[in-house]
């Protein structure tokens, strides 16, 4: 990008070539927010100063931040995640990067068709007024989005390109329909992934979410489950690496069968002990589970019933607690360990899931805490066959749940626990009762939604062909607009019949649409491959533009999305690469999260009713103030309480920065000091900044100030210079509006970030403390890098230092180079 037409650079600051002298300016003017910030919005809009070529003699630097939802307005927690990233951005656009910044909404969702129930606004009206809401706040925010590559999730143009992806997937296998027991939120009438239930309630709603049998659409996530456990390549916190091989959840054991007593049935289970496999003394299913319908007895049925129709209340963060009773029912049937040759009775447990694994688990209670304290609830058996020293015990106060060596276990009897999960899993495969299995805690992703607001999913159901994907050239399947909304739930596509009602693309007979729409979360799976040409119709992207900005270089957003948008979003591009539409497999090179603002004890959010409004501030402080304030409130990666009354400490000092960039110049010499204090903090601001730690940079660049408010001379313009610099990606209208009165006939925006030079930066001269004792007695100015001794030898000069040693001998002296000196005498 063009550096030129800036401010020339002065004594040990570099800027771009060509750069003219500024004047300083004739005379004081007063820092008016309000009037600065708006002419510089129109300047910046006419100037087209966000508008990012494609092609540039700067390397190529994309740049994304997670795009928001249009509630209707930006509120302080928006501001904190999109003010830094927009520093960032600018930043990095500073060293000498073509940098892409740009923005779109994330515009379907849940939240949007419960407000038209309550209010009767179509959630279409809504979302467009919210949108152009938002887009005026991010005006003010001053952000340096290319607003030319706006994608909204909500328009045919962009989810048509959804339905593309899921007819891709389907082609594939990746994409299927299964009844499958999913998670039900009551209120929003609708079913959530696992993802979306944080601890056992809606994500949205913070409703207690319910299990319910329904025929869904799923994309099978866990076909790449492997791949998703590595990282390699690609810069992520580790936090972030952690939540998701966690939820991914690998566990390497064996997988079995036990056959059903008296009856053809089989059932499957996984165990990562095979070698405990001779101490299953009854079995667990999940009460989901298919068999327990066919094998309850009909003793038994009534209970069993009652306690299958109780769990389907329980979420399954209250059944798997562990501060829970562990509670169940026997189900009077018998399964045979096939290793043992016994009858083991088979109960059903809330404490199975059928969504882990197979949905039942062989109970040893001798080896597991949760087996164990069922069994001793129940009376059922106990039988160790792991001991920690091969000797056989009886009576177990508790369960042992480490390695030992096997007994009981006929001949796998003396083997160690790593010998005998070979020896059994080979065993049983050579039998074909099972084998060695590896098993994931990741399930594929739900992504049917029995919501309006949403992508249709493009498939015709044919009573004479059965499922049938709606042809490429008939999308996008659009959503009418003409639907009733109603509060008893379900989904109004289900209801409006001109939508439901169709031609089968096959045979041409009568058919219907599918009435359920995505999952939210297919939408930012990929928005950022719309990004770089939002118009193209003829692809989901243009991939010769998408070339020189592809994979993102860098990405922010919040952790909360470390297994929902950020896993999703992997998993869709490994897809789509084999598929062979991209080029790579990880959408984002380098990503960092920031924290959360947190207010009245939660985090601020509009479902919360704890929201800030920014423009109020804005309207009173300016904008840069709160973009100031945003970074300054504390390490950005960690978050911080809401607490407005640090914002005028920082108003103060960009008053403090308008003074002395417009006080007018003065006479003098150098000042060497001052020269490199300019330049170590410009080398600790580009540090901080690299590691996005803002709230250190702002804090150096304070301290800068002060340091020149009372200084002269052309060291004081220099350092004035370096100041409005450093200081331009975190406040850039104050600093655009001083730029140019100093003589800028450019953009501050467009000049290049200064570099410290690290001889100047060099300490001269330093303070060098005194102590006797460890009482300090003198402070000496010296010149700095001096060597032990010499340092020493300075500090028993001091005559403050001899009087306090009152003819006592040093018996060792401790040094801190070009810090301190401590005589020591006892």
């Amino acid at each position: 990008m063009s550096a030129g037409g800036g401010v020339m650079a002065e004594q040990n600051v570099r800027a771009a070539p060509g750069s003219p002298a500024p004047d300083e300016p004739p005379r004081k003017a007063r820092y008016t927010p309000a009037a600065i910030e708006e002419k510089w919005r129109d300047r910046w809009e006419r100037d087209r100063l966000a508008a990012t070529p494609d092609d540039s003699s700067d390397p190529n630097f994309y740049f994304v931040t997670m795009f928001p939802y249009p509630s209707g307005d930006l509120h302080v927690g928006h501001w904190y995640a999109m003010t830094p990233s927009d520093t960032a951005a600018r930043f990095v656009r500073m060293r000498g990067h073509n940098v892409l910044f740009p923005m779109g909404f994330d515009a379907f969702g849940l939240n949007a068709e419960n407000a038209a129930i309550r209010t009767g606004v179509h959630p279409s009206d809504n979302t467009e007024r919210n949108m152009a809401n938002m887009r005026r706040q991010f005006r003010l925010m001053g952000a340096m989005i290319d607003w030319r590559r706006e994608v909204v999730t909500c328009h045919p143009d962009y989810y048509r390109w959804n339905q593309w992806l899921f007819l891709k997937l389907y082609e594939k296998g990746l994409a299927y329909r299964a009844k499958a027991p999913v998670n039900w939120c009551p209120k929003d009438q609708t079913a959530l992934a696992n993802e979306q239930v944080i601890n056992g309630l809606c994500e949205r709603c913070d409703t207690p979410v319910t299990k319910k049998d329904l025929v869904q659409w799923f994309f099978r996530i866990t076909e790449y489950a492997d791949e998703l456990l590595t990282f390699e390549g690609i810069d992520w916190p580790e936090r972030v690496r952690v939540m998701q091989t966690n939820w991914i959840g690998r566990s390497e054991g064996a997988e079995f069968s036990f056959g059903v007593d008296g009856a053809a049935d089989r059932i499957p289970f996984f165990t990562t002990r095979p070698d405990t496999i001779f101490g299953a003394t009854f079995m667990v299913l999940a009460p989901e589970h298919p068999l327990v319908d066919k094998i309850t007895t009909s003793a038994r049925r009534a209970e069993v019933d009652a306690y299958v129709a109780a769990t389907r209340q329980a979420t399954e963060i209250e059944r798997t607690s562990a501060e829970r009773s562990k509670t169940g029912v026997d189900t009077g049937a018998f399964a045979v360990n096939t290793f043992t040759g016994e009858r083991i009775p088979i109960w059903i447990a809330d404490y199975v899931l059928a969504t882990y694994g197979t949905g039942a688990i062989m109970a040893v209670p001798a080896h597991d805490d949760r087996d164990f304290a069922f069994a001793r609830t129940y009376g059922l058996a106990i039988r160790e066959v792991i001991s920690a020293d091969g000797t056989e015990h009886t009576d177990l106060a508790l369960a042992y749940t480490g390695p030992g060596v096997m007994v009981r276990s006929g001949r796998f009897s003396g083997m160690t626990s790593e010998e005998g999960k070979r020896a059994v899993a080979e065993d049983a495969k050579e039998r074909g009762i099972g084998g060695p299995s590896v098993t994931y805690r990741l399930r594929d992703w739900l992504i049917s939604r029995q919501r309006y607001w949403g992508t249709p999913i493009p498939i015709v159901h044919c009573s004479s062909c059965g499922i049938v994907p709606v042809p490429e050239d008939q999308l996008p399947v659009e959503l009418p607009y003409d639907v009733e909304f109603t509060p008893d739930g379900g989904s109004p596509l289900a209801r409006k019949r001109s939508f439901i009602e169709t031609t089968c693309p096959s045979c041409s007979g009568p058919a219907e649409r599918e009435a359920d729409t995505m999952d939210t979360f297919v939408d930012s799976s990929w928005y950022i491959y719309r990004y770089p040409d939002p118009r193209i119709d003829t692809a989901f992207m243009n991939e010769a533009v998408a070339k020189k900005w592809l994979p993102v270089t860098r990405y922010t957003g919040g952790i909360e999305h470390a297994i929902l948008h950020l896993l999703y979003a992997r998993f869709v591009c490994k897809a789509l690469a084999d598929l062979g539409h991209l080029w790579f497999r990880e959408p984002f090179t380098h990503l960092r999260n920031q924290g959360t603002i947190v207010f009245k004890g939660s985090k601020m959010s509009k479902s919360r009713g704890n929201v800030q409004a920014p423009d109020e501030y804005v309207a009173r402080y300016g904008a840069d103030t709160l973009r100031l304030f945003m970074g300054f409130m504390g390490p950005w990666t960690a978050g911080a309480d809401w607490d407005a009354s640090g914002i005028e400490g920082v108003h103060r000092f960009l008053h403090r920065v308008w003074d002395i960039a417009t006080a007018p110049p003065s006479g003098g010499v150098r000042d060497a000091e001052l020269d490199g204090y300019v330049h170590r903090t410009i080398a600790k601001v580009t540090l901080d900044l690299e590691k996005y730690h803002f709230n250190t940079a702002i804090s150096a660049l304070m301290e800068l100030s002060r340091e020149l408010l009372h200084a002269s001379g052309p060291s004081r313009g220099d350092g004035v210079r370096t100041l409005l610099l450093l200081l331009a990606p975190l406040a850039p209208y104050i600093t655009e509006e001083l730029w140019e009165r100093r003589g800028g006939t450019t953009s501050i925006h467009r000049e290049r970030w200064p570099e410290a030079d690290l001889a100047t930066a060099a300490r001269r001269e330093i303070t060098l403390v005194v102590q006797v004792d460890g009482k300090v007695r003198d402070r000496l100015t010296a010149p700095a890098g001096l060597d032990d001794a010499a340092a020493e030898a300075a500090a028993r000069k001091s005559e403050r230092a001899r009087a306090a040693l009152a003819g006592r001998p040093v018996t060792h002296t401790i040094v801190v180079r070009d810090r301190l000196v401590n005589l020591v005498t006892k």
